[in-house]
């Protein structure tokens, strides 16, 4: 069934310009994100992560069948841990991202992370001038934590840097991982790790009182991110250059907060919206920067660790 799904896309790419898949899998992911939120009141942020990742990691190693364990076999000693510390740094940017939008806004919170995939974008380009993007991106920030408030919440803006920095960590290592495993192996063992890393922070309230609403609803979370927007994604890659993905990528903080407000009525203030403006304008500087209207090169087929429905994976690094 799933397996299926990914041929349907690929056919489905002929008809659906890439970047409208693209932007289906952004809105799709911040859906996921918002309703996370609303779990909340049902168990921490932690139990709910764990929960999230849980059924990811399970629906993509479903989705890896008989030649993700192959592929497992056939890997180096540093392949393999590479993939563990990539899903140490997923556990850690998910659940900083989760306990972070328990306490502030899902908008402010997501454009925060962002701050590690410019920094990480930013410096790839290794000139100066480009510093300029991080620092509007800075006070952009600014504007949406609104510091000078009495009610500022320093843990929750502490816990999404802490998320920026392994977001920074997941992109240098998804690139990594990719090149070894390919993109749904990748992903699958990443998750994997992520799931039993977080498993003693969130795993014993969940086991302790199971909740069936809770895990049905995670579920359906898991599979709004990462399954979803993960496939899409891989389907526009195939069409897109780097430069135009990044450039839609960078939206992401204001569809983060687009759907902060309709799905939990998080409603921002003027200074607020400027603030997303200077983050988003930030990302597609940093991205048109690189001078590369290329499209990303098709990488050679790897017979070792091509995805099961015999098509060669992809080593573009994804954010979360």
């Amino acid at each position: 069934m799933i397996p299926s799904s990914i041929s349907s896309l690929r056919r489905a790419d002929v008809r659906v310009p890439a970047p409208f898949l693209l932007l289906i899998g952004m809105f799709t992911l911040h859906t996921g994100s918002a309703l996370a939120v609303t779990a909340f009141d049902q168990a921490s942020p932690a139990t709910v992560t764990w929960l999230r990742l849980t059924w990811a990691a399970l629906l993509l190693l479903a989705l890896g069948g008989r030649s993700l364990w192959r592929a497992v076999r056939e890997a180096t000693w540093r392949e393999r841990g590479s993939v563990v510390i990539l899903g140490t740094a997923s556990a850690g940017m998910m659940l900083f991202y989760s306990e972070a939008t328990a306490r502030i806004e899902l908008g402010t919170a997501t454009s925060i992370e962002f701050l590690g995939a410019l920094v990480v974008a930013v410096a790839a380009m290794r000139r100066r001038r480009e510093l300029v993007w991080i620092a509007a991106a800075g006070v952009g920030v600014v504007c949406l934590t609104r510091p000078w408030q009495s009610d500022l919440d320093v843990l929750g803006l502490g816990l999404a840097l802490a998320g920026a920095v392994c977001v920074a960590a997941y992109i240098v290592l998804t690139q990594r991982v990719g090149a070894g495993f390919g993109a749904v192996h990748g992903l699958a063992l990443a998750m994997t790790v992520a799931a039993l890393v977080s498993a003693p922070l969130g795993a014993p309230a969940a086991i302790a009182s199971p909740d069936l609403d809770l895990i049905l609803l995670t579920l359906g979370i898991a599979l709004l991110f990462p399954l979803v927007p993960f496939l899409l994604e891989m389907v526009a890659l195939q069409r897109m250059s780097r430069t135009a993905y990044s450039t839609f990528a960078s939206l992401e903080p204001a569809v983060s907060l687009v759907m902060g407000l309709l799905i939990i009525g998080q409603a921002p203030a003027a200074v607020q919206v400027a603030g997303m403006v200077l983050v988003v304008v930030a990302g597609v500087g940093a991205s048109r920067g690189d001078g590369g209207g290329r499209a990303a090169p098709s990488p050679e087929p790897d017979t070792r660790h091509s995805c099961h429905d015999g098509s060669a994976a992809r080593n573009d690094a994804t954010m979360h």
